[in-house]
């Protein structure tokens, strides 16, 4: 009898469920309603000092606006360093447009341009395309590829990691690798892999949005590059500590 009572229980919650459901008053809103918003984060806006002795202001910005499926970003890097009687220069400057083609991932593509900022300098302008978002287990990724003008192709590699440490601690490891499919004299990048440069960075959150750290960093120039720049008496290493903040707004 018990179980008989339990079934019939049972059917009597399966036909009122879609009776219950059908309550729903048209004017209702949808559940998740599509909406557009946007970020501004600088992930190293830091201060660097390097074994030679060399003071150097960086940044490394983005800005997105848009949907979950379609946004258009805006990414700059760049250094200045002090003292020196050179204006910054411009890692990348670059507009994007970007569409999600897998949970975590956007394809982007866009133009942008490097060079000094120089008033009147002639910088290098391309086109770029990226495959941004994470990677199994977390790992953040940019990897992109550019064309100039001239034909010129690199390609660029970025990843970080958050290790957490604590609710507001992380330690984050990062690598960059940089390389050129053909070789651009004119911009003193030979074919071949160019740069590497591995940092560690320890982060402590004030509030989500602010976040100071202190880091270091390893860059060496590879290849071809590393042989000019040896030919010309330079140092194709550097060993540098990091004092600065990541914010988001």
């Amino acid at each position: 009898m018990r179980k008989l009572n339990t079934v019939i229980s049972l059917m009597l919650a399966g036909m009122s469920a879609p009776l219950l459901a059908g309550h729903a008053e048209e004017h209702w809103p949808e559940p998740v309603k599509p909406y557009r918003t946007g970020q501004v984060l600088f992930d190293r806006l830091e201060v660097a000092r390097t074994d030679n002795d060399d003071d150097l202001i960086v940044w490394d910005m983005l800005a997105w606006y848009g949907g979950d499926r379609n946004r258009v970003y805006f990414k700059s890097e760049g250094e200045n360093q002090r003292d020196d009687g050179e204006p910054s220069e411009l890692e990348s400057a670059e507009v994007l447009a970007s569409r999600l083609i897998a949970p975590f991932w956007e394809l982007q593509g866009g133009l942008g341009t490097r060079g000094s900022m120089a008033s009147g300098a002639d910088r290098e302008n391309y086109l770029v395309f990226s495959l941004f978002g994470l990677a199994p287990y977390r790992f953040e990724m940019d990897n992109s590829i550019t064309i100039n003008e001239e034909g010129d192709i690199t390609a660029n590699l970025e990843a970080e990691y958050d290790l957490r440490l604590s609710q507001v601690s992380y330690l984050q490891p990062r690598l960059e690798v940089s390389a050129a499919l053909t070789d651009a004299d004119a911009y003193d990048r030979p074919s071949g892999f160019n740069d590497l440069r591995v940092g560690l960075r320890y982060r402590h959150e004030l509030s989500r949005e602010f976040a100071p750290y202190l880091g270091v960093y390893w860059s060496r120039a590879l290849g071809n590059k590393a042989d000019r720049i040896r030919a010309q008496g330079g140092d194709e290493s550097t060993l540098g500590v990091v004092v600065g903040v990541r914010m988001w707004f």
